[in-house]
């Protein structure tokens, strides 16, 4: 604790009141210290969006009633709505589905009822009750159907889950094809986050069903452009032309739309072309495709996916083409396809080829040939690029439980940061393999402090109470408290609190 009380004095700072350790404090089981501290934030929406944060940290550790009795204090109607959504399903989880339902008929705005049944629904068709999750789902189909809000995709995309998870395949189908039509129409849920076509698209593809994947990839039927420049009914205006391209397509073709005469734009029997419209699912859409279902799906699937993404890349557009070439390259790396992934690899700048080059490799030892990766590894001819490549091999055998074999393999590597990097997984498994001796002299033998305490951090989680303060304190002095965080309430009773009052005071 002394330990403890130094480091949070050279730590301390004013922006304690939201954000990790409000939260901390709240999975440790001192959520009423985490609401103390979100209380003192002035602005009504900010306290009111930290305590959505806390009630679902809150539930998660499973404080139920507090984080219940949390969710009355929040200000604005709205996130206190969105608390009440996160805790339906929750108690539906703890056994207390009657609970449940009397939340989400508390539920103030009508936007949210669909998304809380929906979430009921779910949770109650992984407890094995059919016929109460179909009658929950049914429920939020009926919100949804009545009129269009936002997140209809999202309670579509789950009540496929649903669908699927109660055996009613047809309903299933039938709400994936409207979550298709929900996409097509253009309202999506932004880039940061996978669509919810995503999640259904990537369970029709593990069934091996690309139908969907495909239709969905091609161009949109393009309607015709009238003679006298007319689009189904309405005149072309210059806004569209600019927004379309067309006025350029157009341009092109004036020598034959000239009469002769030398005026522009008399009709002509092939002035009626379609514009080419994009495909409803883009690069990035079906890079998330790809990474949903790397680790998971058949070979000949993979292989397949591949295909049509490297169409894609060649194509497309070029917007998140890089991040489609990452997808790409992992899947066929964990597929054994190595040389067409480095060959795809060598397509990006140098300075993003180094980080794939060390994911390729490790994706390639992940597939269960840990030798054919280390082979590839040590042919790469950057330094940077291979130390990454050898540490993502090392973690691959510590994992498997291939000690000697990773710690050889780690004093091969040069750099010092890089080998200490490798060393923190094997420090790990040595320990869970029953030698923490041997650990922690692997541990103390790495060169930076701030790995080195990463090691001693790793070592504290597995080690029983007495080891555990005494590799945490060493963890401490060498870095600083954050890094013992997921232990110090096991070692420790009540110090996340005793540190918060400490930051505070």
């Amino acid at each position: 604790m002394a330990v403890l009380r130094l480091s949070v004095d050279r730590e301390s700072d004013a922006g304690l009141t939201r954000g990790w350790l409000p939260r901390v404090l709240a999975r440790t089981g001192h959520l009423v210290r985490a609401a103390e501290l979100a209380y003192t934030i002035g602005d009504e929406r900010e306290q009111g969006a930290e305590l959505l944060e806390l009630v679902k940290s809150g539930a998660r550790a499973g404080d139920l009633c507090g984080a219940q009795a949390l969710v009355e204090s929040i200000p604005v109607r709205q996130l206190r709505d969105q608390a009440l959504v996160a805790l339906v399903p929750e108690w539906a989880r703890a056994g207390e589905r009657d609970r449940a339902v009397a939340l989400a008929e508390r539920i103030h705005y009508p936007h949210n009822w669909a998304w809380a049944w929906a979430l009921l629904a779910k949770a109650v068709a992984d407890s094995g009750d059919i016929g109460a999750a179909l009658g929950f789902a049914a429920r939020a189909d009926d919100e949804v159907s009545s009129y269009a809000v936002e997140g209809t995709e999202q309670v579509l995309a789950l009540l496929v889950e649903v669908a699927d998870a109660t055996g009613d395949h047809d309903w299933a189908v039938a709400l994936a094809d409207r979550v298709e039509t929900v996409a097509r129409s253009g309202n999506q849920a932004g880039w940061s986050k996978p669509r919810p076509l995503v999640g259904v698209l990537a369970r029709e593809v593990l069934a091996g069903d690309l139908g969907r994947l495909d239709a969905l990839l091609r161009p949109l039927p393009a309607p015709a452009i009238e003679a006298g420049g007319t689009l189904c009914g309405w005149a072309l205006g210059e806004a569209f032309d600019q927004d379309t391209g067309l006025e350029e397509d157009l341009s092109e073709d004036q020598g034959d739309l000239a009469d002769p005469g030398g005026v522009v734009g008399a009709p002509h029997e092939d002035a009626a072309r379609p514009i080419p419209l994009p495909s409803p699912l883009d690069a990035w859409d079906l890079a998330c495709v790809l990474d949903a279902v790397t680790e998971t799906a058949d070979h000949d699937v993979a292989l397949a996916l591949a295909d049509r993404a490297e169409t894609v890349l060649e194509t497309g557009d070029g917007r998140h083409h890089d991040i489609l070439l990452r997808s790409v390259t992992l899947l066929l790396a964990r597929h054994g396809k190595v040389e067409r992934a480095m060959e795809l690899v060598e397509l990006l700048d140098p300075g993003l080829s180094v980080p794939r080059h060390a994911e390729v490799v490790g994706e390639l030892a992940r597939s269960g040939d840990p030798g054919a990766a280390e082979a590839l590894a040590r042919a790469i001819t950057d330094r940077r690029a291979r130390d990454r490549a050898l540490i993502e091999v090392v973690r691959e055998l510590a994992h498997r439980g291939l000690l000697g074999r990773a710690e050889s393999l780690v004093h091969s590597i040069k750099d010092r940061w890089a080998q200490g990097e490798a060393l923190v997984a094997v420090v790990r498994e040595t320990s869970r393999h029953g030698d923490p001796g041997r650990a922690g002299n692997l541990a103390r033998s790495i060169a930076y402090r701030a790995t080195r305490a990463r090691a001693l951090a790793e070592l504290a989680e597995l080690s029983e109470p007495f080891d555990a303060r005494r590799l945490a304190a060493q963890a401490v002095a060498l870095d600083n408290w954050h890094i013992v965080v997921p232990v110090l309430e096991r070692i420790v009773p009540r110090s996340i609190a005793l540190m918060a009052d400490r930051m505070t005071s």
